[in-house]
């Protein structure tokens, strides 16, 4: 097959997913780089490419795959995202693209905007305040509700607690200085589980349910995975979330309460799919490069 050109995937850990979407591409006729974003700059003058990704500083790539967007500073991550929104700037398809992951990485504005969508969210708070933060989970440990405390930037459960008795408000802390709160979702059945749907350019492709040793459902983590089909009200939320977001593709995770109602908890721009492809035949890589290279390259 005819080389068409390159694609760069942004990753700082190319791995399984990685080799998948190389191998994907190829199928395809394209060539696939690993760079991590943290090797990414501006370099502003005239007569040159004003991004500078290593590998490609005669010609631009054309298009981005992001899998990785690393931590930092806000300094560093605001230079990261920039460097997503100026290949955009400059006619490169990016999936997704800088605004996506910003609005997915920034767990506050995931909540505002799935409910400013019309869409089932937990009760949420974000707030700078400690103060005013304790007398939020103080009101509703008395109310007879439990709360999740987590990082506002994170990612595979780290940094997250279950708030549970008075004592633990020891343990409300804030992501450099802000404070994120949410009412915690009592899943119906036994155990702890919740749902992840991958969703592709408003495709739901597939479910899988993610049962936890603790509350804590991240397969990460140690969750186990168990293939289940997609039902009208499942596929229905999972769309109208990814789309809340303006995302091309996104797992979306939702929690079946003890009234058997779906609740959006997370919808995430970056998803992994390794656990998801242990429990079915579908080829989310592949769905994945046949979207960006038919939607965005062969158009």
């Amino acid at each position: 097959m005819r080389d068409l050109g390159r694609i760069v995937i942004f990753t700082d850990d190319p791995g399984w997913h990685g080799r998948q979407l190389r191998t994907a591409f190829a199928n395809h006729g394209y060539e696939s780089d690993f760079v991590s974003l943290t090797e990414c700059r501006f370099a502003i003058q005239a007569g040159s490419n004003p991004v500078f990704i290593p590998g490609f500083e005669h010609d631009l790539p054309v298009a981005a795959f992001v899998r990785g967007v690393p931590g930092g500073s806000l300094e560093e991550v605001v230079l990261y995202l920039d460097v997503l929104h100026a290949l955009k700037l400059l006619n490169i398809p990016v999936y997704n693209d800088g605004r996506a992951v910003e609005r997915s990485v920034d767990k506050g504005m995931t909540s505002f905007l799935l409910q400013n969508s019309g869409l089932p969210t937990p009760l949420t708070w974000v707030l700078r305040d400690r103060d005013e933060a304790l007398t939020i989970a103080e009101n509703e440990l008395r109310a007879g509700h439990l709360l999740i405390t987590k990082p506002l930037f994170g990612s595979q459960g780290a940094g997250i607690r279950r708030i549970e008795k008075m004592t633990d408000l020891m343990w409300l802390t804030s992501s450099r200085g802000v404070y994120y709160l949410q009412r915690f979702v009592h899943c119906a059945g036994a155990g702890f589980s919740d749902i992840r749907v991958f969703v592709i350019n408003g495709v739901a492709v597939a479910a899988m349910r993610r049962r936890g040793k603790s509350w804590l459902n991240n397969v990460a983590r140690g969750a186990s995975c168990e293939l289940i089909a997609l039902d009208a009200e499942m596929v229905e939320l999972a769309i109208k979330a990814t789309a809340a977001l303006s995302m091309d593709y996104a797992g979306v995770d939702l929690i079946k309460d003890q009234d058997g109602r779906y609740i959006l908890i997370e919808v995430n721009s970056i998803p992994a799919w390794k656990g998801l492809e242990s429990v079915c035949d579908v080829n989310i890589a592949k769905l994945l490069a046949d979207d960006l290279v038919t939607r965005y390259i062969q158009v």
